[in-house]
């Protein structure tokens, strides 16, 4: 299915190992990192709920809008630009073909996260306002 998504979709290395081989991988929305907290608390509850998620074994896959092209899991390097770049959009579904047409970078709200985690395959995901102790128990 991955392999069918449009050239506008870029995959971070470790979702497309995580996906080949099988481990389970869990979407998160970055809004929360683009609009929801002061710098620099909103990169430190990224790192924090990618790690929350790595300690469970499955794969972090944060969806963010960067330079017109929708990411699907960052580099540690990608986490820490889209958390201090300024004049970033709150990218809904209405907002994706002015994101992409314009080259904007932004964070992915739930309804976007929702939408690329399905069409890259994802069945699993997580927002900044979810208790994460309670999905990551489930996830065990």
């Amino acid at each position: 299915m991955v392999s069918l998504l449009p050239s506008v979709y870029v995959l971070s290395r470790e979702l497309t190992r995580a996906q080949s081989v099988g481990l389970p991988v869990v979407a998160l929305e970055s809004a929360v990192i683009t609009h929801g907290l002061p710098r620099p608390e909103n990169y430190h509850l990224a790192h924090a709920l990618e790690a929350d998620v790595r300690g469970t074994g499955a794969v972090p896959a944060t969806v963010a809008l960067l330079d017109g092209k929708i990411h699907i899991g960052l580099s540690e390097e990608e986490l820490k630009h889209l958390a201090n770049l300024d004049g970033t959009r709150k990218i809904s579904l209405r907002d994706f073909g002015i994101g992409l047409a314009k080259g904007l970078s932004g964070g992915a709200t739930v309804a976007t996260t929702a939408f690329v985690a399905a069409q890259a395959g994802i069945r699993v995901f997580a927002t900044g306002g979810l208790s994460m102790v309670n999905l990551m128990k489930a996830l065990r």
